[in-house]
């Protein structure tokens, strides 16, 4: 995983304090709904919002693109990491 990857899964794992998910089990292609890190939609407001303070990039609820985005955490990372560097 790339140094965001990891960032990201540890910033999910310890703000949603998901205890049944090691960092050591999760990839790139990890699934952020369902089975992977299990998030509901709830969740994924909640990682919206913590992207949102920790690395300044908008994740906004309207978005046509965030089936893909929060698909998994390398797409969530990827998301990110264009918007930083845009």
């Amino acid at each position: 995983m790339t140094e965001l990857e990891t960032e990201l899964a540890r910033l999910i794992i310890d703000e949603l304090d998901i205890a049944d998910l090691r960092l050591e089990d999760v990839t790139a292609d990890t699934p952020l709904y369902g089975e992977g890190f299990g998030l509901d939609s709830i969740d994924i407001l909640e990682i919206a919002l913590l992207v949102s303070r920790k690395y300044g990039v908008e994740l906004r609820s309207d978005n046509p693109d965030n089936k893909t985005i929060f698909a998994s955490l390398g797409s969530l990372a990827a998301y990110v990491a264009a918007q930083r560097a845009g």
